[in-house]
């Protein structure tokens, strides 16, 4: 009997390190096919990140196949894993509140003021199906510690479990109770900023652009969008072409992330990808906006549309409207917006996102800021206090300084 138990210890052994050796050499398979220049900001740290988020998707499109997880989900478990136990700060006051059943959290400095503060409302990254308050409060601590605002972070539904346009819903109610109770929080109610980056800096776009002609509660001060996406037409600008392979995020990812927020089938994935989905209207407008030098990348041809399947248009139409893509509202919104900070990075697909929402802010009379980071890469932000990310602590520090100049 002990001979036997021995055995079959032996046999699953075996069979689980034969399974551990698969899994590592897949992960480094398609952990390898990524391109990371020479010249981005700290590429050894760049490749671990990268090589780590590919094992835990791999792993969590195992488990969804054998039914255990959906892999939102197992990748939300394992960031919650990771992350670092945060103490109480001697420098801030820190409360998780809601607003209009939103959960937000609130950072305050312990240091006195002698007139209202000024007020940041912070959403955070993650493609509308990932990150969350905890994720983020390592960069709102330093953020409020350094420009000396108040900051309030927005712990918005994610998809798949709420589409389009829950998270702007949350984020939008949630900003227009910060500006009305803002007093009550030690901010002047015209001082407050919408800021966000990725994910986060489409929703402030598209609240910022909501709360256009509202009289009954004060205008935001500016808007501060880091890397930001802005539109679901066009998946293949010049810097998705040039950046497409470059972690820390993916053309396919990104079609991925879409799909998931507006509710559409990951089947269309492909359509999305190639155009279909785009209407006439829409692609004269890409095609004026996308005409500029700016947008004319050495070794990029200008990408041709498939034509347009009016079917798929139909199953994502979702993918035009103010809470996928502000970029596209009209210039009589625009013009009333108010002034800007964007911050975009060299080695990122959204690049060309980022600067076409500049040229449209600019084209309306909107004051624009823009932060250009030679070598960044996508989500550089979430790793400004790691050792050697010169590029990111610049980054952030750069946004702390507009804040405090405004």
């Amino acid at each position: 009997m002990l001979e036997a138990m021995t055995a079959l210890l032996s046999v699953i052994t075996i069979f689980l390190v034969f399974c551990l050796l698969i899994f590592l050499g897949v992960t480094w398979y398609e952990s390898s096919k990524a391109e990371i220049p020479r010249e981005i900001a700290n590429p050894k740290l760049l490749r671990r990140i990268h090589t780590f988020s590919t094992g835990v998707i791999i792993l969590g499109n195992v488990l969804q196949k054998l039914g255990e997880f959906y892999r939102p989900r197992f990748i939300r478990l394992v960031q919650k894993i990771i992350m670092p136990k945060l103490n109480e700060d001697p420098e801030l006051f820190m409360k998780d509140l809601q607003f209009e059943d939103v959960p937000v959290r609130i950072y305050q400095p312990r240091s006195p003021s002698v007139s209202g503060r000024k007020g940041v409302v912070f959403f955070h990254g993650g493609g509308f199906v990932l990150g969350s308050i905890d994720s983020y409060d390592i960069f709102c601590r330093y953020l409020t510690k350094n420009s000396g605002a108040v900051v309030v972070s927005v712990g918005y539904r994610l998809a798949p479990e709420h589409r389009c346009p829950a998270a702007f819903d949350d984020c939008l109610l949630a900003t227009i109770h910060f500006l009305k109770t803002a007093q009550d929080h030690g901010v002047d109610p015209s001082s407050v900023i919408i800021c966000g980056d990725s994910a986060g800096g489409n929703l402030t776009a598209a609240v910022c652009q909501a709360l256009v002609g509202r009289s009954d509660i004060p205008k935001p001060l500016a808007q501060v969008m880091i890397y930001p996406v802005v539109q679901m037409a066009d998946f293949n600008t010049p810097s998705y072409q040039q950046n497409k392979m470059v972690p820390l995020i993916f053309q396919d990812t990104v079609v991925y992330f879409t799909l998931q927020y507006i509710g559409g089938d990951l089947s269309l994935s492909n359509k999305i990808t190639n155009g279909s989905h785009v209407p006439p209207e829409i692609r004269l407008k890409l095609s004026k906006w996308l005409s500029s030098k700016e947008f004319k990348v050495k070794g990029n041809k200008p990408h041709m549309m498939a034509p347009f399947n009016k079917d798929v248009y139909e199953k994502v139409k979702k993918a035009f409207d103010l809470p996928c893509s502000p970029l596209l509202s009209d210039d009589a919104v625009f013009r009333q917006l108010p002034k800007a900070y964007i911050l975009t990075c060299e080695f990122d697909i959204l690049l060309d996102d980022g600067i076409l929402y500049k040229k449209r802010l600019e084209d309306n009379g909107v004051p624009v800021t823009w932060y250009h980071v030679k070598d960044g890469f996508h989500a550089l932000i979430c790793f400004f206090d790691q050792p050697d990310m010169v590029s990111g602590k610049l980054a952030v520090d750069n946004i702390i300084t507009y804040i405090q100049n405004l």
